[in-house]
């Protein structure tokens, strides 16, 4: 099978405007504005999904899909927000679940409303079952058993109050497969913006079709990339270092910057070159990066993030990221390489967005890879972002199935 990136795009869109229904619905119930933050669709393990949502508690409900699309889909409250959320909801503090319950029952109802539309078919939902569940437990049953499923989520939050929920989605139909290799005629949309041949933003003609078993490799190549760039991390430290959640993404370019946050980073910014080209962004919360610092220079600098500490950074991002691309050049039978590291102090948000613009021009979205790597001892958390260009992406994972 081959997933159609265009298609895949589509089928974000569909995603992104049915979050936007779902927040409309959970607004009106509760006199709150809500925002969709980010809208992707992950390609991820069940063993990485579980890593993803540990440590999460959440309320919610999941309702079971058949129809015009089999699966299941879930609406998922932060737990230590359900007093807040009951507060808004009409007699929800005597009610409790059931409060719960109605409104997901709804906002589920308007999530996949736009979906029958595009597919010109109805989506049954099954009575709306509520939850209380501790990590991947929100996730529906047999969804960590999986390799290489996609999880389409939505995250929404409002800025007045808290109440931030995630909507998650795991099709399973022949409907949905459809979808993705791009075999659903785009008249079922019937003029509806988003077709599944939309270009979304590739050049027209482009090979954007990637084999399905090649892209749950190349998962798996950037969870093995991800767990590299830690060892490296503590040969050059010797802090003792793990990555807490890495996943394959498929995103709307746009949503990057917002999602990364404008919470202070120092880092590293590579451009990638070769046939996969792209960007590669290597961010340390600021204090993890004075501290990190710190323990790579035989003193203590002047400046926590001085000169001193800005080449000791830029000499620990050379090795992390050339242990974080190397698997992917020796899969793929390609030579890939690195510029010198661009030394970033800035809003991560700020350090983000000229690489978006910059892939931007070619494509509306892209495969990133996000890495979370934590090191004992002084607590330092470290974000990587890889953006490859889609479309030699889409070239490169195409070869690999035909080897």
């Amino acid at each position: 099978m081959r997933v159609d990136v265009r298609a895949l795009g589509a089928c974000n869109r569909l995603t992104q405007r049915g979050a936007e229904q779902a927040a409309d619905a959970v607004a009106e119930l509760t006199g709150t504005d809500l925002a969709v933050e980010v809208t992707g669709a992950s390609v991820a393990s069940g063993e990485d999904l579980a890593e993803a949502f540990a440590g999460r508690e959440s309320i919610g409900v999941s309702v079971g899909l058949s129809g015009g699309l089999d699966g299941e889909a879930v609406l998922a409250f932060d737990a230590a927000h359900a007093d807040a959320l009951l507060s808004l909801l009409p007699g929800g503090a005597s009610m409790g679940r059931s409060a719960v319950t109605e409104v997901g029952n709804i906002a589920l109802g308007g999530f996949l409303d736009g979906w029958a539309n595009y597919l010109g078919r109805a989506i049954d939902m099954t009575p709306p079952r509520y939850f209380e569940a501790d990590g991947a437990a929100v996730l529906p049953d047999g969804a960590l058993a999986g390799d290489g499923v996609f999880l389409f989520e939505s995250r929404l939050d409002s800025a007045t109050t808290d109440l931030d929920f995630a909507i998650y989605m795991l099709p399973d139909s022949a409907a949905f497969r459809d979808l993705i290799v791009g075999k659903t005629a785009p008249a079922a949309a019937a003029g509806a913006e988003g077709a599944a041949g939309d270009t979304g933003g590739s050049a027209p003609g482009a090979n954007t079709a990637v084999p399905y078993e090649s892209l749950s490799t190349f998962a798996s190549l950037a969870k093995r990339g991800s767990a590299n760039a830690a060892d490296n991390i503590a040969m050059m430290t010797g802090l003792d270092t793990s990555v807490e959640v890495s996943r394959l993404r498929f995103v709307p370019l746009a949503d990057i910057p917002a999602e990364v946050g404008v919470e202070p980073y120092a880092g590293t910014v590579f451009e990638l070159q070769g046939e996969i080209g792209g960007y590669l962004a290597i961010l340390f919360e600021e204090s993890s990066a004075e501290a990190v610092a710190a323990s790579m220079l035989p003193t203590e600098p002047d400046d926590p993030l001085g000169g001193m500490a800005e080449n000791a950074l830029c000499e620990l991002g050379n090795v992390m990221t050339s242990g974080f691309i190397d698997g992917w050049a020796n899969v793929l039978g390609t030579s890939i390489s690195h510029s010198p590291p661009e030394f970033v102090h800035d809003m991560g948000s700020a350090t983000i967005s000229p690489l978006v613009a910059a892939l931007g021009r070619r494509q509306d979205y892209g495969f990133v890879i996000d890495a979370a790597i934590r090191t004992a001892g002084v607590q330092a958390r470290c974000d990587v972002y890889a953006l490859p260009n889609e479309r030699e992406l889409a070239a490169a994972l195409s070869s690999l199935s035909e080897v």
